[in-house]
């Protein structure tokens, strides 16, 4: 029999968390099945008039983008488009242990209502501002909560990590227009951080540098690590037994039907709503990305998928979970590690969150916010950016480093 939470159910649950499309809340009631257990919740843009999972599941873009994927294709709901995307997508990518299941369950609208009323204090103000609980959903996802182990007594100490990395790389696109060069030496988080400061969105420039933690650098990672610490946003927190300690709360057509009807039309619009060649006055820049629009289809939507793919992977999170055992005890299922520091044994997990599809109409809106980001930060007077190292924190970079 489905589950169904109603109106009696939301006593039962309070509030962990939320990103930008999702509210997360963790249980407290005694059902042994929820137990170990968060419900992820959508939110609505603040005013809307109708449920995100009412509108059209995918449109006629990304059914042709995605048209290699059947079951993302064919779903019948924006949720289970969402389950699909990760199942199929993502889950081949960072390998299927790491990404666990989510179960849909229906939810009714007095339920969803009473939820909304009892997490509005806990919830930050700017976040209350944009968006909230969608009230007109049917459904939300139950997922492991990987700030325990399932089955954990509450008497046992559980700590755990959630880690949002970002990218882990610099650009080198040969498409990279000379006004934004400075993409190539400066990682898009530390420009980023300038453009939130002056919107009032943190207080406090972070000297984090996703290049430290992806680096393989013992010494770097562990740099990556304090400047998280000293400044974790939300891109770091740690939990205890559950409770966040420490960081911010923060169609069934055929596929191939519907390619050959739309590809004409569709790559027509893809072209000439192009904001980068709309936009460019530079007659050499034309000519480049004149050559991406010529390229074969296939390619052309392998470059937007990958896109879209590296967007969700810049925005998920990494969930790391750890209690400390008896030295030698195993059967428990998970892997263990010994520290000689502190001579103690550990069983740990590590699964990866927050995976959703982003959409192919927001790609406007990534553009738009690169380019404010780029713009902002070359007015800016950051020390640490001509380029920016992470090994020379609070100094200019001597540019014979880079001019050899």
């Amino acid at each position: 029999m489905a589950m169904v939470l109603g109106a009696e159910d939301a006593k039962d649950w309070i509030y962990k968390g939320e990103g930008a499309a999702n509210v997360v809340l963790s249980y407290r009631g005694s059902s042994l099945f929820l137990l170990g257990k968060v419900l992820r919740i959508q939110k609505v843009p603040k005013g809307s008039t109708h449920s995100v999972n009412g509108c059209a599941v995918l449109s006629g873009h990304e059914k042709l983008l995605w048209g290699d994927v059947e079951e993302l294709v064919e779903s019948k709901s924006r949720d289970i488009a969402m389950q699909n995307y990760i199942k199929y997508v993502m889950s081949h990518m960072l390998g299927p242990k790491y990404i666990d299941d989510m179960i849909r369950v229906t939810v009714c609208r007095e339920f969803l209502e009473s939820i909304k009323k009892n997490v509005h204090d806990q919830r930050p103000a700017w976040r209350i501002d944009a968006a909230e609980v969608d009230a007109l959903c049917d459904s939300a996802f139950l997922i492991s909560d990987h700030s325990l182990f399932t089955g954990t007594p509450r008497v046992e100490l559980c700590v755990a990590v959630e880690i949002k990395p970002k990218c882990g790389f610099l650009p080198s696109s040969e498409f990279i227009t000379k006004a934004n060069a400075i993409k190539k030496s400066v990682t898009r988080f530390r420009m980023h951080q300038f453009l939130k400061l002056h919107q009032g969105e943190i207080s406090k420039v972070s000297e984090y540098n996703p290049l430290d933690l992806f680096s393989g650098s013992k010494d770097r990672i562990y740099q990556a690590m304090t400047a998280l610490f000293a400044t974790p946003q939300n891109n770091f927190r740690i939990f205890l037994n559950g409770s966040l300690i420490f960081g911010g709360l923060g169609g069934g057509m055929d596929s191939s039907a519907v390619r050959s009807h739309e590809t004409n039309t569709a790559i027509e619009d893809l072209i000439k709503p192009c904001m980068v060649c709309k936009n460019s006055g530079d007659p050499e820049l034309l000519d480049q990305y004149s050559s991406l629009h010529s390229l074969p289809l296939e390619k052309r939507l392998k470059i937007v998928r990958d896109y879209l793919i590296a967007s969700t992977a810049k925005d998920c999170s990494l969930m790391i979970s750890f209690r400390p055992v008896d030295s030698g005890s195993t059967g428990s299922g998970y892997n263990s590690i010994f520290l000689e520091s502190s001579n103690q044994s550990f069983e740990y997990k590590a699964r990866f969150i927050d995976l959703d599809m982003k959409p192919l109409e927001k790609m406007v809106h990534y553009y738009e916010l690169d380019q404010k980001i780029v713009n902002f930060y070359m007015k800016s007077d950051d020390p640490g950016g001509t380029p920016y190292d992470s090994t020379t924190r609070g100094t200019k970079v001597r540019k014979i480093q880079y001019h050899q």
